[in-house]
């Protein structure tokens, strides 16, 4: 029986040699990466501790060896070269370290120990300095790195401060403006000259000025990180050196305006803090820069304010304005009226204008020249209406507190307001459709839910398609319009009730005259009531009686057809003022005759008697002498119009006076009477040689009957004027003639052969007499002589 050998135990080592072995031969042996092999080292009697500590720590060396090689240079350029943010916090320790690494960092010939090396070398400083890296130069050499030495960011010393409340030291603005921050005066402890006084003057000046010039380009280039330099600059306003306190305030305040009339928004800003709302970080700096720049704002409106209203003196204030600081607060003024022109639409444009409207009523000319032209720019390019409304209400209540004793710039700016095509009917008439629609939905109430429904679900989309179109905003404007024309008219209402002889009269009868069309047809009767009233008293000037006539004919020319008023009397007014008008002041008052007279003698003229016809043809002519030649273009037009639409008007080209009833009597004031029909239009003849090309050519027309070609017709450019658009086209205002006048011909001078006078035989015996009797060097003879 054979018996079984045992197997031969074999040790874990042994087996996991020969499996190592057989993979090894296989191929198939995976290989540990940075594993070093340890060998054992020989057991010695006496073991150190230090030294056993430092075997146990290879100071990086497994470290450096799993490094790149790229990473590991680029990291010491970095230690070297301080380009690394993190390493400016490397502090010098105050501790004693061992002695071992004193040893250690003694050894600066060792590469591998740059970080001792760098705290020795940059942190050891006792003044706490860092270097800050800037950016590099590129030669032909090489690349040359830089380097500036900056002072602890931590520091608390005053320039730090300073910095900090600056803006920080990457604003490079702000750096300059630091290093011109120490402005000093004279030393007043020796006398002083007046030239050293005016030197130093203009010293401090030109350092305040390149200070604000740099904040101001500062914020212009990026408003938003730099807008601490507004806050310099309202600062500025404040200043309290008595040698330059108004040039800076000036500065500073006219610096402010134009940086605001760049930054400032078209837009309302308006901000709704919601809470748990988290916001980008782009739209969270977006809306503390816009509330930044309205608190700045805010503050710069305030200190105008007080500027300004150092001109509206309050009963019971004695203090007296230097005419330095009154020159101020009427630039002050002006400035606030370019900011409300610039940004009508702002916030505050409506405090601006509450503030601005008083001051058209100020005693100084140039004040209220200023604010005039702002609301009329206001007025014009208003698109939305709000600011126009507040600025009315604001005039009208200006009007009541003050019992219309105003200047007339108050009223005069209204006249630029485009209310023309309002309809102060609008809202009867929609009450009307209103009523019909009422009328109309109560047969409709027995409608099912659904349709309830389907109707408000139809009446919210035609709602958004609306707003779509922008009708909504058209509908708001319409609004404001109507609520403007109301209020003027009440204001225009009020001083005809209650202030009829005010100096103001003549610009509300103005504006009258040329909104009369907007006027509700109820109050017709009773406006040309009133009107006919002040005709009547002959206290007005001629420009106000034209303004009466000319809104009573141009109510009387629209809606107020329909009424039953004999304009009879009105006509005597307008025949009796023509002549009031001439080439001197007045002048400008022709424009009222010419609109008048066209409403009158055309668009009235089915309603126009042939006498009244005659007459008021033939006074125009006589007013067309005594007026410059663009007046004289105007009356010739209005005199071929009525000639063309009326034949019989002919009779005044005819020099034979027997045809008419009488003799004609130019000086009386009733047309139907003066029988304009016996005479003719000699006036012609002499403007037929007037100065002007033009008057000549109009006159040589209306002679020749008015042909439309041929010999003595007008050319294109004339006939297609109105009497209006040739008295604005030809106006001789700037010195500029169109076309340009010739010079007249040099004739040469006659000889005077004969006599030059005839000798008063009389006269020569009384100047004997007088030469006999007094001192011929005496101041008696002379005397005696002017006696004559």
């Amino acid at each position: 029986m054979a018996v079984k050998k045992k197997k031969a135990k074999i040790s874990k080592i042994k087996r996991g040699n020969q499996k190592r072995n057989k993979l090894n031969k296989q191929g198939k042996l995976k290989m540990k990466r940075n594993k070093k092999l340890v060998k054992k080292a020989v057991a010695e009697p006496s073991v150190d501790p230090n030294k056993d500590a430092e075997e146990e720590s290879d100071h990086g060396e497994g470290m450096l060896e799993m490094m790149d090689t790229d990473d590991l240079t680029f990291l010491k350029k970095a230690v070297t070269e301080k380009s690394y943010s993190i390493l400016n916090r490397i502090r010098v320790r105050d501790n004693q370290e061992d002695e071992s690494l004193q040893r250690k960092r003694a050894r600066d010939d060792d590469p591998d120990h740059l970080e001792d090396k760098y705290e020795d070398e940059v942190l050891g400083d006792s003044h706490l300095k860092r270097m800050k890296p800037l950016l590099p130069i590129k030669t032909k050499h090489g690349i040359v790195t830089r380097q500036i030495e900056v002072e602890d960011t931590e520091g608390k010393g005053p320039a730090d401060a300073a910095k900090r409340e600056a803006g920080g030291d990457e604003d490079s603005d702000m750096e300059i403006v630091l290093a011109e921050e120490q402005i000093n005066g004279l030393d007043t402890s020796k006398p002083v000259s007046m030239a050293d006084l005016f030197v130093c003057r203009e010293q401090l000046l030109q350092k305040y000025k390149f200070r604000i010039g740099v904040l101001s380009s500062g914020l212009l280039e990026n408003p938003e990180m730099k807008i601490k330099n507004l806050k310099i600059l309202l600062e500025m306003m404040d200043e309290k050196m008595p040698e330059v306190r108004l040039t800076v305030r000036k500065l500073a305040a006219v610096s402010l305006l134009e940086v605001f009339k760049d930054l400032l928004p078209a837009y309302q800003i308006k901000h709704h803090e919601q809470e748990g709302v988290r916001l980008k970080k782009t739209t969270l700096q977006l809306q503390n820069f816009e509330k930044e720049l309205l608190r700045v704002y805010k503050k710069y409106l305030q200190k105008m304010e007080k500027i300004v209203t150092r001109l509206r003196r309050k009963r019971g204030d004695g203090r007296k304005l230097t005419e330095q600081e009154q020159r101020l607060a009427v630039l002050a003024v002006g400035w606030l009226c370019e900011l409300l022109v610039a940004h009508p639409y702002f916030n505050f444009s409506s405090n601006l204008a509450q503030l601005l409207v008083p001051f058209l009523n100020h005693r100084l000319a140039p004040v209220r020249e200023s604010c005039a032209r702002c609301f009329r720019t206001v007025f014009r390019q208003d698109r939305r209406g709000q600011i126009t409304l507040h600025i009315v209400r604001r005039i009208n209540h200006l009007v009541k507190s003050h019992s219309h004793v105003v200047h007339p710039e108050v009223l005069n700016v209204l006249l630029v307001l485009r209310i023309k095509d309002v309809n102060l009917d609008k809202e009867k008439e929609d009450e009307i459709k209103k009523k019909k629609f009422m009328t109309r939905k109560q047969k409709l109430l027995n409608m099912s839910k659904k349709e309830r429904k389907r109707s408000k679900k139809l009446e919210e989309l035609e709602r958004e398609l609306l707003e779509t179109k922008a009708e909504e905003s058209k509908q708001s404007k319409q609004q404001n319009l109507t609520e403007v024309t109301k209020m003027v008219f009440a204001i225009y209402f009020r001083v005809l009730k209650t202030a009829p002889t005010s100096k103001i009269l003549g610009v509300t009868l103005e504006g009258l005259a040329k909104f009369a069309h907007c006027i509700n047809l109820d109050f017709y009767h009773d406006l040309v009531g009133v009107l006919d009233e002040l005709l009547e008293l002959g206290n007005l000037g001629h420009r106000e009686q034209l303004h009466c006539v000319q809104t009573v004919f141009a109510i009387l020319s629209g809606q107020g057809e329909v009424l039953n008023i004999d304009p009879l009397r009105f006509y005597a007014h307008l025949y009796r003022n023509l002549l009031s008008v001439h080439a001197g002041r007045n002048h400008a008052d022709a424009t009222i005759i010419l609109q008048t007279v066209d409403t009158v003698l055309i668009k009235r003229r089915k309603k126009f008697s042939q006498q009244r016809l005659l007459a008021f043809v033939k006074r125009l002519c006589t007013l067309a002498l005594q007026l410059l030649h663009n007046g004289a273009l105007g009356c010739l037009c209005l005199v071929k119009t009525a000639m063309q639409f009326n034949k019989s008007a002919d009779i005044l080209l005819d020099p034979d006076s027997s045809v008419g009833q009488g003799i004609y009597f130019p000086e009386l004031d009733e047309p139907e009477y003066c029988n304009a029909s016996s005479t003719a239009l000699w006036e012609l003849l002499q403007l037929k040689r007037h100065y002007h090309p033009s008057v000549r050519k109009y006159s040589e027309n209306i002679l020749k009957g008015i042909p439309a070609t041929g010999d003595g017709s007008l050319p294109v450019e004339l006939t297609k004027l109105s009497a209006v658009e040739l008295f604005s086209e030809f106006d001789p205002s700037e010195m500029v003639f169109r076309p340009t006048v010739p010079a007249p011909s040099k004739t040469p001078k006659r000889r005077f052969r004969g006599k030059r006078h005839v000798r008063n035989v009389e006269f020569d015996d009384y100047i004997q007499d007088v030469l006999k009797k007094k001192d011929v060097n005496g101041l008696d003879f002379y005397d005696e002589i002017f006696k004559l």
